[in-house]
């Protein structure tokens, strides 16, 4: 069989959306919805692109080389392909996103009810990565699992939650908060990252090419094609998501008008409009979102590790399962000080190679421009990753002052200079003799 029924599709996009669909992306729109206030959709906007779009565009990226890192990274060679390859795995999978999944929907979820305390968060990390274990153990029934089973209970969370959020407010469109009016739309392009989603592309891509080759489909065209249908499936889905905790964000100040995250504010909206039941529904729907995407990102690492290394896939989502489930205990304010440098350094280097790969058409040899323009973007991202983690004395000051460097995108125009010069380079070589 070479082709997937329409329900299957469907699933394959439900299970895509659920593995993109974690904590991050629930708790930062409606924070960023409350800041923007009147300018919520033009913060809206930005944040779609960074939080929809990108993702979107690495998950094509990856259909259209066959589904894997490897082959995304091909023409940096074969040893810093399998070093940026990796990075992103153990910053994505046991080191930060994994654990953070198990943390946050703790805090969510349980805690209001167990208490915020080392023992309860122990307890819980240990049940919630035996089910995720369980559930990553089997990689072929990843479609069944969670697209069939596990993401219509998330779905209909979400459309009780978004629909209130809609036709229920909690009060009229609030004040713009300073950050916000300037550049609303900046600003909520930069809150987009907070969603690691394009990492989370980088790694998932793997894993959704896998379930459609699970399901007989081995003919390379019909395997992006289907990817690529699975990857508009859940842009949709999240572009909804986003807009509607937007929307509640925004509408929600007089009744949350104190708080510092987004975890405050869904708290705040859903006892207000639902009372004790609201509380229960979030920890729901906050424990799938979270536990889907671990098992994604789970399922993913075993994928990556056991095909670059000699190890079974087993013997690898057994070990990243303990691994993240010791580091989550690490409690959430420790493990977010320590990811947001090692991730602000690697978004970058994320973002230029899935662009530099779709525009692979226009490179007469692609190692001429990749190589050069990825070590220009590792540069800025590890001064980056230095700034962010409380060492801004040792990074040039010169850096701080370049167009953009405000809004943590200084990168931006070195890189455009450096693919400009390596594109003039290539075309003057021109192309290798066959």
């Amino acid at each position: 069989m070479n082709h997937l029924k329409t329900v299957d599709v469907l699933a394959l996009g439900f299970m895509t959306f659920a593995l993109f669909l974690g904590a991050g992306n629930i708790i930062f729109p409606p924070s960023a919805g409350m800041a923007a206030g009147e300018a919520v959709w033009s913060a809206a906007l930005g944040f779609l692109i960074t939080g929809v779009g990108l993702p979107l565009l690495t998950v094509v990226a990856l259909a259209r080389v066959g589904g894997g890192m490897a082959q995304l990274t091909a023409p940096l060679g074969r040893r810093a392909g399998l070093l940026f390859a990796v990075a992103v795995y153990l910053a994505i999978g046991p080191l930060f996103a994994t654990p953070r999944t198990a943390v946050v929907s703790f805090e969510m979820g349980l805690a209001p009810f167990a208490g915020n305390q080392p023992l309860p968060l122990a307890l819980y990390s240990v049940v919630y990565f035996a089910v995720a274990l369980f559930l990553a153990l089997n990689p072929g029934r990843l479609l069944e699992r969670v697209g069939k089973l596990i993401t219509p209970i998330l779905i209909v969370g979400l459309l009780v939650l978004g629909g209130a959020a809609i036709f229920a407010p909690a009060g009229e469109v609030g004040t713009v908060a300073p950050d916000y009016q300037a550049a609303p739309l900046m600003q909520g392009f930069l809150q987009g990252y907070l969603t690691m989603d394009t990492l989370g592309a980088l790694v998932f891509g793997i894993v959704i090419a896998t379930a459609i080759r699970d399901h007989g489909v081995d003919m390379a065209h019909r395997v992006t094609r289907y990817s690529i249908m699975a990857a508009l499936i859940a842009a949709i889905g999240l572009a909804l998501v986003y807009l509607a905790l937007f929307r509640l964000g925004a509408t929600s100040q007089g009744i949350a008008g104190e708080a510092q995250n987004g975890v405050q504010i869904l708290t705040a909206y859903v006892q207000y409009t639902f009372g004790t039941p609201g509380s229960l529904l979030l920890a729901l729907v906050i424990t799938l979102a979270c536990l889907t995407t671990a098992v994604g990102l789970i399922a993913a690492c075993g994928e990556f590790f056991s095909s670059q290394f000699a190890l079974s896939y087993r013997t690898v989502v057994v070990v990243v399962s303990l691994f993240s489930l010791l580091v989550a205990n690490l409690g959430l304010t420790q493990l977010i000080s320590i990811s947001v440098p090692v991730l602000v350094g690697l978004y970058p280097l994320a973002i230029v190679l899935v662009l530099l790969s779709l525009a692979d058409g226009l490179w007469l040899h692609a190692p001429r421009v990749f190589v050069p323009v990825m070590a220009m973007t590792l540069v800025f991202g590890v001064a980056d990753g230095l700034a962010a983690a409380g060492f801004a004395a040792v990074v040039p000051g010169f850096l701080a002052r370049l167009p953009l460097a405000e809004h943590s995108l200084g990168w931006l125009l070195p890189v455009a200079l450096a693919l400009l010069l390596a594109v003039l380079y290539d075309r003057w070589q021109g192309r290798l003799p066959e």
